[in-house]
């Protein structure tokens, strides 16, 4: 009885812990802790404040009128939300549209006064840099949406990996209270500390990482591929310095999450195709078995029943064993697994990782297989058919090449720093996880890959970069047809290429694939260039400039808040910035922005802005696809986009209202 009247007048409350923040290789946050806020409409008339007042909504029309500036809602949506079938409703809420507000739109709603309108205040992580290696770095989500007092815990990438160390230990906090449960003054109150938790460091350089984005997102806006991953690695210490892949999302927004739900640089395998040959030709020569003077038959050879071809079907005549690896022969290749023999072959594989988990700090790291049941299997693994691996550990495997025959682990995480003490709990540095060949082998390979780069006959001519002495290899993997053997059609292939910058001496390893490729207006190469030759050309300037200063085109804007700004004083910080804008609107007050403030991004993109007034249809006219999904953000408007590059028409007119229009369908077209 005692301790049921203890229990009674006492309330045990709990104190959350701060979760840890994630930052980038300098210090700059990734992910830190925020609050977000959902909103609601009080409709019962008998609803008052503390003081007496009417705490209902009363003005349906003003009150709509307001927040369908604020929230992606029409004045009619959001009547209709304030006049419910149910007339004893006492309060409701806007569905997702009324949910996840930030500050700065709760503060903009509140300044209104609208009576009846209130906010519940949620934990929440804020990502300032947008989409900024999203899938690795990962997201969190709230235990209960609709709990102030929930805790927020990791569901992908780092967020996950390490969320018992981001999210601390939770407090507890007893106070006496009266029969009414309201706190007692001068009440005793036990308390039980809450523990922070521990910030996390990344090996990512904001710089490299914020280019490798706009690289990959110009890619996949114009050549739409179904998937692409870029990853830059420091060769020496094997740290991540760049990661991205497409698809991907916007963890502020959740913009595309549905499509994106996974780190594809862990948790997809894949056939790599020619890129393996860097690993062949290493066995070959660490072996001994490579003599590149003699001679084979090039274009096609049958082993185990199977013919396999070179992706020149005609071959080129009998050729000399060292030219099969610059002109990306598989028979050539075929023809070093049977001189070594199966065995020899796939001890190296092993070696070199093939088929084993990295152990990388990232959730749901697939191992990857080898089929090796048939000579043919065996024989086409050679070139990167018939085994499975993840990208993650193809990066591992290449650093041995690069490190004079010492495999380096690949991390992602720099340190773990105690939050209260600031001093370092646990540091990342070099991991050496074996030598599966000789450093005089590595040298051979390294001068082989650039002979891709260099000779009349390499396959690898378009990834030449003035002034760099790079060496690559490039890859062209079938994809495995559902209904048995592989698919056909010249896009239905995973494209890559491997880089060592320099090859002679490697400080990068970069490592781009690209699967099917809806729009192939250019070859494969080309494309894969475009990404590869500006982002070596960054890694080797970026080398040579002191790490304060960098020329323009190298910093990352921070975007600031323009919400209360008129829209001229808008367009015009906008455009020094080096930035563009796009208005929807005819008011002369920014009432929402896309991206939002302290978001980052690179010169040349485009703020979108909502003004106050009648909601209009801007003209969008040379838009990229991202931009209009910005402008179908703001606006709330379902918006249909067909093709790839920039818009080239729009079915609904420059300047007509388009708040209850139907579906708008806009026309983008490479250039």
């Amino acid at each position: 009885m005692e301790q049921r009247t203890k229990m009674k007048y006492q309330r045990t409350s709990k104190v959350n812990a701060k979760r840890g923040d994630i930052l980038d290789s300098n210090g700059d946050m990734i992910a830190g802790d925020s609050s977000i806020y959902n909103i609601y409409a009080v409709l019962d008339k008998s609803a008052k404040t503390a003081s007496g007042k009417s705490n209902y909504v009363a003005n349906k029309q003003k009150t709509a009128k307001i927040l369908s500036k604020y929230l992606p809602l029409s004045k009619k949506q959001v009547l209709k939300y304030l006049n419910p079938d149910n007339k004893k409703t006492y309060q409701v809420e806007f569905g997702q549209s009324g949910r996840g507000l930030s500050i700065e739109i709760k503060n903009k709603i509140k300044k209104a006064n609208l009576t009846g309108i209130h906010f519940v205040e949620l934990p929440s992580r804020a990502y300032p840099n947008g989409v900024f290696a999203t899938n690795l770095v990962g997201i969190t989500k709230a235990d209960d949406a609709n709990d102030k007092n929930s805790n927020i815990s990791g569901v992908m990438g780092i967020e996950k990996y390490f969320n018992k160390m981001l999210s601390g230990k939770n407090g507890k906090r007893v106070t006496k209270v009266d029969s009414k449960n309201n706190e007692l003054p001068d009440s005793q109150v036990i308390e039980k500390s809450s523990v922070d938790g521990s910030n996390i460091y990344l090996t990512l350089n904001s710089r490299i990482q914020q280019y490798t984005e706009i690289l990959a997102q110009e890619i996949s806006d114009k050549y739409a591929p179904k998937n692409l991953q870029v990853i830059v690695m420091n060769a020496k210490t094997g740290a991540i310095e760049a990661a991205t892949q497409r698809p991907t999302f916007n963890p502020t927004t959740g913009k595309g999450l549905s499509n994106s739900w996974r780190d594809t640089l862990v948790e997809d395998q894949y056939e790599p195709g020619s890129v393996m040959k860097i690993l062949t030709l290493s066995a070959s020569i660490d072996s001994g078995n490579y003599n590149g003077n003699e001679l084979y038959k090039s274009g096609s050879v049958e082993v185990g029943g199977r013919t396999i071809n070179d992706w020149n079907n005609a071959g080129w005549g009998y050729i000399p064993v060292s030219e099969a690896f610059p002109r990306s022969s598989n028979v050539g290749m075929v023809h070093l697994e049977q001189e070594m023999g199966s065995k020899t072959w796939l001890k190296y594989m092993k070696k070199f990782g093939i088929g084993q988990k990295t152990g990388i700090e990232l959730p749901g790291e697939v191992a990857g297989s080898i089929s090796y049941e048939h000579s043919s299997d065996q024989a086409m693994t050679s070139f990167g058919q018939s085994v499975n691996v993840n990208a993650i550990q193809m990066l591992q495997a290449f650093s041995a090449i690069a490190n004079n025959g010492q495999m380096i682990k690949p991390h992602i995480i720099q340190k773990i720093v105690d939050p209260t003490t600031g001093k370092t709990t646990k540091k990342y540095s070099r991991d050496v996880v074996g030598t599966p060949i000789k450093a005089s082998t590595a040298k051979q390979v390294k001068k082989a890959m650039r002979q891709v780069v260099t000779k009349n006959y390499g396959t690898g001519l378009v990834y030449n970069v003035p002034g760099v002495k790079v060496g690559v290899k490039t890859g062209t993997a079938q994809i495995a047809s559902p209904s048995g053997g592989y698919m056909t059609g010249s896009n239905n292939y995973v494209f890559s290429v491997a880089g060592m910058i320099p090859y002679d001496d490697p400080n990068y390893i970069v490592y781009i694939t690209m699967k099917q490729p809806q729009q192939m207006t250019e070859s494969p190469e080309k494309i894969l260039s475009e990404i590869f030759n500006p982002l070596v050309k960054r890694l080797v300037s970026q080398g040579k400039a002191s790490s304060n200063t960098a020329d323009s085109g190298n910093q990352y804007v921070s975007i600031p808040s323009l919400l209360d700004d008129t829209t001229t004083k808008a367009t015009e910080q906008i455009q020094k910035l080096g930035l563009l804008s796009g208005v929807i609107g005819t008011g002369s007050e920014v009432v929402q922005q896309l991206p939002a403030s302290g978001e980052k991004v690179m010169p040349g993109q485009r703020i979108v802005l909502l003004t106050n007034g009648a909601m209009t249809m801007p003209d969008l006219t040379g838009w990229s696809k991202n931009d209009v999904l910005k402008f179908a953000e703001v606006s709330g408007v379902h918006v249909t986009t067909k093709g790839d590059g920039y818009v080239t028409s729009q079915s609904e007119e420059a300047g007509n209202v388009i708040n209850d229009s139907g579906k708008i369908i806009v026309t983008l077209k490479n250039n």
